[in-house]
């Protein structure tokens, strides 16, 4: 069985839905857009995904062993 992460199942989903928006939504603000507000939704982006392979790093560590001392 492997470990869970600090994320469900469900705010996994969520952070992926929030990254693919996010990433999507930058570089049409930066077309639409002439300032340089479109910038934060690439550290949005930025910040989802570091939050995602944070959970997924966890994962992927095995449970720990019980050994009988």
């Amino acid at each position: 069985m492997r470990s869970a992460g600090f994320l469900s199942e469900r705010q996994r989903r969520f952070a992926w839905l929030g990254f693919f928006l996010a990433a999507f939504q930058a570089p049409v603000a930066a077309k639409v857009i002439d300032d340089a507000s479109w910038f934060f939704a690439v550290v949005v982006a930025l910040v989802v995904a570091t939050v995602i392979i944070a959970d997924d790093a966890q994962r992927r560590r095995p449970a720990p062993a019980d050994y009988p001392e």
